[in-house]
């Protein structure tokens, strides 16, 4: 008979500790629900009790008049995005240079006022034709032509020829909108679009209607060459003198390269808030003092969805002999966190 081996110093450390029982190694069902339930709980009240030691750190060094510790930035697929080089810099005098003779120069310097042309494919669809006459009271001075059975290059042609600046194509597939076709007149360059998560305004829960003021244009989060190229080529769309009082905000986010389009107006509210004295005083006529405060708020417009820059082609749209700036290859997909807008 072989005599047992004595146990280490280690070994007894390690069977001290509490093991920490894992909810997925539980085949019975009722017990493995209550585990988890049981380590959710334990994670709430910590998280409660770092939330308290934190304010108090905060509350401590007020009163002794020192900074209060700095809040802990989350990280996020945004702010660990791959280095990029072509970022754009406020100090740099080449992109300055470039956007005083690019293609829409016409337009920042008020030369020329935009004239849109929107049209379709040549199958259309019932919510390809609600999208277009929702972007019709989205954008000033757009006109629609129907597309017959009109190759693009002869619609080019016609558009230069009546003094149209853009030309927007409404794609679709299987009677669904899926795509858009960017052409900024004469002189191009032409954007293609994936479009998604399409919303129109009568399925937006509390939604306004559109005045017909010049909306404000917001575009967000374009930082490199070519985002920045691509937010020019927007906003050469819209006019640019907004008209403020018809509170009107066109607004076309970019994150993670999806471009979020989105129409709101802002409403301004009178509000009445009781003023801070104690409860049960009134005023001299027995009714509790008040006071108005305006509020401002937002009301969806619609409609609503996404677009995802597919290519960036020099000059108006020509698919044999164009020449791409830009085109999205599958594999230049090759981290989560790698952005080219």
């Amino acid at each position: 008979m072989g005599k047992k081996r004595p146990r280490d110093e280690e070994d007894c450390a390690v069977d001290s500790q509490p093991k920490i029982m894992q909810p997925s190694s539980i085949k019975n069902k009722i017990k493995r629900s209550m585990v988890h339930a049981k380590l959710k709980e334990e994670k709430k009240l910590e998280k409660k009790k770092r939330i308290k030691s934190r304010d108090a750190a905060e509350k401590r060094a007020l009163e002794l008049g020192e900074e209060p510790p700095k809040p802990k930035v989350p990280r996020t697929i945004e702010n660990t995005r791959e280095a990029d080089e072509t970022v754009c810099r406020p100090d740099d005098e080449e992109l300055f240079a470039d956007n005083a003779a690019d293609e829409f120069s016409a337009h920042f310097s008020r030369v020329q006022t935009p004239k849109i042309l929107i049209t379709t494919s040549r199958f259309r669809c019932t919510r390809g034709n609600q999208l277009i006459e929702e972007l019709l009271s989205v954008i000033p001075n757009a006109h629609y032509y129907k597309r017959g059975t009109f190759e693009l290059k002869k619609i080019v042609e016609y558009a230069k020829n009546q003094d149209f600046t853009f030309i927007i194509v409404v794609h679709t597939n299987r009677r669904e909108p899926n795509g858009m076709l960017f052409i900024n007149l004469p002189d191009g360059p032409t954007a293609h679009f994936n479009l998604s998560s399409l919303v129109l305004r009568k399925d937006i829960k509390n939604h306004g209607n559109p005045t017909s003021h010049q909306p404000e244009l917001i575009l967000n989060n374009f930082t490199t060459r070519l985002g920045h190229r691509i937010g020019r080529m927007i906003a050469s769309v819209f006019p640019h003198d907004p008209n403020f009082r018809g509170r009107r905000v066109v607004t076309f986010h970019n994150q993670r390269d999806f471009i979020f389009f989105r129409h709101h107006r802002y409403i301004f509210e009178t509000k009445e808030v009781n003023s801070g004295k104690p409860k049960g005083k009134t005023t001299e006529d027995g009714k509790k003092k008040q006071k108005d405060t305006i509020i401002a708020r937002l009301q969806e417009c619609g409609p609503r969805f996404t677009l995802k820059l597919l290519s960036l082609q020099h000059g108006t749209f020509d698919t044999k002999g164009g020449e791409y700036e830009w085109v999205h290859k599958p594999d230049m997909d090759t981290s989560r966190r790698r952005f080219f807008l």
